[in-house]
């Protein structure tokens, strides 16, 4: 296979006992890291703002217009993407879950995730074979038991969003002369929150017609664009500092978001505003002005960064180098959804190149359950007017009361999916062909998301929310939560779904 980082030292000496991989030449690789950032650019063809530093990155590089992440919410896909391994595979697809201590709190007996000895992070890769590791704004959010110390070789003491130890240098400061570096930088994007300048013109952005147009969504989606510009800034002060060190032109950036922004059936859900995201690829080695349409997951981040810097792709890594002449294109990609919060939720999305089927399990009840965003004005809005019947046809496919078992939508023709093909005889082969897909993908990968969560597992989500866990999932265990939070005397059972 012809390498298609051909400044690469062709020798690679193994270090046995020591299990590092030393070389000369490896590139440095570089992620960006997007929260919460759907890819309004104008690289992608948004027409409201310009991006100047991410256009010229894309241009570069190579740019990605069907980019799925496995899940819609951080922590699950985060943990897909540091293993290579769908988050359902290795017990880390509920939201926030297997946390000793949660916003200060200590959980006491919780829901561990132990890693199999076969699912390795990358950091813990890259330091092995002989790269400085990073994690700038230290964001982790990983659903399985780790030590920041076994990852990173520099972490800012002050964690937050990135980039400012990043620009400042500090990021690189303690490696060695020559070593290559293995790097994160956290971009808040959708959360930056209020403090962003207001500079997009609310009455110019684009409603979907999945929304009420009404200013309260304006606001929302106007403010993410103002994300986006500084973003886009925070993009170009990275590129600076890259060059100005001197670490450019070795660098591979993998420059990707997390899901999708926050309003309702975006994040946390799995259609295209929650899943399918930006992503570009720039540097020594990568292909510049590539515009590539075919599927690529979010679990292939992991494949295609160890290519990058010469380092064996494991054969139980179910991530794939998109990044490699030889690869082979995937035939669908799969997204789901589980619990979010205390919000229990099950979706399983099957994407193909022309549709989407959604497989909803829990039908008894409404996609608008209690969640997190229930206390927004734009939540409360939106639940005045579902009362109030002022919503329409189209709205009512994610606001209304009823949900079907399955959604089926042709993208090429309903990018917005409004109208559902599920019960359409003409589109029944094709139905028929995903709901395959997704049994064998199920069976294949040993989806855990199949089984019900754990009793330790919904312990530990009730004494995290408390009041906030109406789901009826949660009667099983209530009993075993005393007054004040801490665990009856009944220990619950540790079993971990498999």
């Amino acid at each position: 296979m012809k390498n298609r980082f051909p400044h690469l030292a062709a020798l690679l000496v193994v270090f046995f006992g020591g299990a590092d991989l030393v070389a000369a030449e490896r590139p440095n690789i570089l992620w960006i890291y997007l929260e919460d950032v759907s890819g309004w650019f104008s690289c992608y063809g948004d027409k409201v703002i310009q991006t100047k530093n991410i256009d010229g990155l894309a241009k570069s590089g190579t740019r990605f217009d069907r980019f799925y992440t496995p899940s819609g919410v951080c922590s699950t896909t985060r943990s897909a993407i540091i293993t290579g391994m769908w988050q359902t595979s290795i017990g880390a697809h509920h939201h926030r879950s297997c946390r000793a201590n949660f916003r200060g709190k200590n959980m006491g007996d919780f829901d561990e995730n132990i890693l199999p000895p076969e699912v390795v992070p990358l950091p813990i890769r890259f330091r092995k074979a002989g790269y400085f590791t990073f994690n700038e704004g230290g964001k982790d959010d990983y659903n399985f038991s780790f030590k920041t110390s076994d990852f990173y070789d520099f972490v800012p003491k002050k964690r937050g969003w990135g980039p400012a130890a990043l620009i400042a240098g500090e990021c690189w400061k303690g490696k060695k002369a020559g070593q290559p570096f293995f790097g994160q930088v956290q971009l808040g994007g959708g959360k930056l929150g209020r403090k962003v300048k207001k500079v997009v013109d609310r009455s110019v952005v684009p409603v979907p017609p999945y929304y009420p147009d009404v200013p309260e969504v304006r606001e929302e989606i106007g403010h993410h664009y103002d994300c986006l510009l500084k973003t886009d800034e925070q993009v170009g002060e990275i590129i600076a500092a890259l060059k100005r060190d001197g670490h450019y032109q070795n660098t591979v950036i993998f420059m990707f978001s997390d899901h999708g922004y926050k309003l309702h059936r975006h994040k946390q859900f799995l259609y295209e505003g929650g899943i399918q995201m930006p992503c570009v690829v720039a540097g020594t080695g990568v292909q510049s002005g590539i515009v590539r349409k075919d599927l690529v997951s979010g679990i292939d981040i992991s494949a295609a960064t160890m290519a990058a810097a010469g380092l064996k792709i494991p054969s139980k890594m179910e991530g794939r180098d998109f990044l490699s002449p030889n690869y082979q294109r995937r035939e669908f990609v799969i997204a789901a959804r589980d619990r979010c919060d205390y919000t229990i939720e099950k979706i399983r999305a099957v994407v193909t190149p022309r549709f989407k089927y959604l497989r909803n399990y829990l039908t008894d009840r409404p996609y608008m359950q209690p969640s997190y965003k229930d206390n927004w004005d734009v939540s409360r809005k939106f639940r005045a007017m579902m009362e109030g019947g002022e919503m329409n046809e189209d709205q009512l496919v994610f606001f209304g009361q009823q949900r079907e078992p399955e959604e089926f939508y042709d993208l090429e023709n309903d990018p917005h999916e409004i109208h559902n093909l599920a019960k359409d005889p003409q589109f029944a082969d094709q139905i028929k062909r995903h709901r395959e897909v997704l049994s064998k993908w199920i069976d294949e990968t040993g989806d855990q998301g199949q089984l019900p969560e754990s009793e330790i597992g919904l312990l530990s989500v009730l004494k995290r929310w408390g009041d906030k866990c109406v789901n009826p999932e949660y009667d099983r265990v209530r009993h075993l939560l005393i007054k004040g939070g801490s665990a009856s005397e009944r220990k619950p059972s540790q079993k971990k779904t498999k």
